[in-house]
């Protein structure tokens, strides 16, 4: 069996680095650490000889089309974010990196390319809900349309403020947003584990609920309606309301133990949540970052144990942030509000970049149902 590098694989395939690991994450290319160098991957030079022979050709271009809707090739090209061999990066920086020592607000200014912007300026809400907060800033807020990119920054900052006031609360708003969250849920010791999960979570290329915002942001909405579509897609249990499921999982491992507690799942048929990710083929590289930061309380220690001697998989974000929100007794809502305020710089990068490109996102179906009748 031979292995090459991933430049060697690009070379052959004559494809985007993206397509690469999506071939390795649907298993149709295997991939191993590089016994040089455990940070880069080598790749089955078998299966990537297969794949350069089966290029498509115009008949299948329907066919490739509707396959990058499902984890394929991204529908559109971004200069916000990319996963490259199992590692994230905002505008070409390590994200693992900047979450040692940036503050979410920073990585606004990096992502949104403009000085770090302030999120103190919001009003008071007496809305507790992300969703019911940004409703009210949509009935005011103008479309993007005719707007330049500079003037809708700030619209983006006051998207921010009415979600940040809504998270965290209105007192100390001239604070950073992760000394608001960690005063919010009086957890002081907690900060700085918020502010590495803020920007861990900021953005993540073309997710699900970031599709969503570009959509809404392509018709000209104005930049809080697209945030709340984002939202809206957030909630969903295959997005950020993956913890849900996790705090399940950990409530029957505290009675049976975490291994009798995955073999239960395995035997149900049932896949164990919040465990592996497409674009990590060697593990989620977001939550180890996140997860060698704090001690992880015993019975998610026993989970990961668990999890990588039965599933053979890592654990991803996910349980990271729940694990988290374990550890510091943060409230059980900790870790979507988390999602929601982190994801809503990347969201708001990605309007801002939709609207600069000035083009409305409209694909076509293909239609499968009953036969047309013409008569």
């Amino acid at each position: 069996m031979s292995w090459i590098t991933a430049e060697a694989a690009l070379a052959q395939l004559q494809t985007k680095p993206q397509t690469l690991y999506a071939n390795v994450s649907r298993g149709r290319i295997q991939s191993r650490p590089d016994p040089a160098d455990s940070r880069r991957s080598l790749y089955r030079l078998e299966d990537v000889e297969r794949l350069a022979q089966r290029r498509p050709g115009p008949g299948r271009t329907a066919t490739v089309a509707s396959q990058t809707i499902t984890w394929g090739e991204p529908v559109m090209p971004t200069a916000i974010s990319t996963i490259a061999d199992g590692r994230l990066y905002y505008r070409g920086k390590d994200a693992v990196g900047l979450s040692q020592t940036m503050t979410l607000e920073a990585v606004a200014g990096l992502l949104w390319a403009c000085a770090d912007p302030d999120f103190g300026g919001g009003t008071e809400t007496e809305s507790d809900s992300a969703l019911s907060a940004l409703a009210g800033l949509a009935n005011r807020q103008l479309p993007t349309l005719g707007r330049t990119i500079a003037v809708l920054r700030g619209d983006a900052i006051e998207t921010v403020n009415s979600l940040a006031m809504a998270l965290t609360g209105s007192q100390r708003s001239d604070w950073a947003l992760h000394l608001r969250l960690a005063h919010h849920w009086r957890r002081p010791d907690s900060a700085d584990m918020l502010r590495r999960a803020l920007v861990l979570l900021a953005e993540h290329e073309l997710n699900a609920s970031t599709f969503a915002v570009r959509v809404a942001a392509s018709t000209g909405a104005s930049l809080s309606a697209a945030t709340l579509a984002g939202i809206a897609a957030l909630g969903g249990p295959l997005h950020g309301g993956a913890a849900v499921a996790m705090r399940d999982l950990s409530e029957t491992a505290e009675h049976r133990g975490a291994p009798s507690a995955i073999n239960v799942y395995l035997q149900q048929g049932r896949p164990v949540p919040c465990v592996g990710h497409r674009l990590y083929p060697m593990g989620d590289i977001r939550a180890r970052a996140l997860m060698d930061q704090f001690d992880l309380p015993p019975i998610y220690a026993e989970l990961d144990d668990a999890i990588q001697s039965k599933v053979g998989e890592q654990p991803n974000i996910d349980f990271a942030l729940t694990a988290l929100a374990a550890a510091f007794d943060l409230p059980d809502n900790a870790p979507l509000t988390l999602f929601t305020l982190g994801r809503s710089i990347g969201w708001l990068a990605h309007a801002l970049e939709q609207v600069g490109t000035g083009t409305l996102i409209r694909p076509r179906a293909n239609y499968v149902g009953e036969p047309i009748n013409l008569i």
